[in-house]
């Protein structure tokens, strides 16, 4: 009952069907290339906070992985926009200014035990009309030492 010319996608009884077979294996690599181009769009606020070296790193990772798993846009949205905003650095200058303490601290306390008491008057002083020029001099009394409980 069949005719005797079928086309080149019906196969024969007991034959392997290769249009199938080939639509399969595209099928499957389809469906890894759009899950791959998905995760890697999804994982973009991310790279570009990775790639920034930017404070907020973890909260936009975390953004991000909140909006894959309960596939709410939004949450995609706020990581991008941490992603692309520089949030100022306080850490780095509060650093220093205590780094340059501690160590002006260090020094004056080095040279302390050097000098004479009649001399560490005179440079505190001069260090004081260096650094702030316009503060009125204070009375200079005895130091008190501060014991440590180390």
């Amino acid at each position: 009952m069949t005719p005797h010319h079928l086309p080149f996608y019906i196969t024969k009884p007991g034959e392997t069907d290769w249009l199938m077979i080939v639509m399969g294996i595209f099928l499957i690599l389809v469906i890894l290339g759009v899950g791959n181009l998905y995760l890697h769009l999804h994982s973009l606020p991310e790279r570009m906070a990775h790639k920034s070296q930017k404070l907020q790193f973890e909260i936009v990772a975390v953004l991000g992985l909140v909006a894959l798993f309960t596939h709410i846009h939004a949450f995609w949205i706020a990581a991008l926009l941490l992603a692309m905003i520089d949030l100022p650095d306080f850490g780095t200058p509060l650093r220093s200014i205590s780094d340059s303490v501690e160590r002006i601290a260090a020094s004056s306390e080095g040279s302390d035990a050097n000098e004479p008491a009649h001399g560490k008057a005179a440079q505190t002083t001069a260090v004081a009309e260096k650094v702030e020029p316009g503060v009125p001099k204070l009375p200079h009394g005895p130091k008190q030492e501060v014991k440590s409980h180390a």
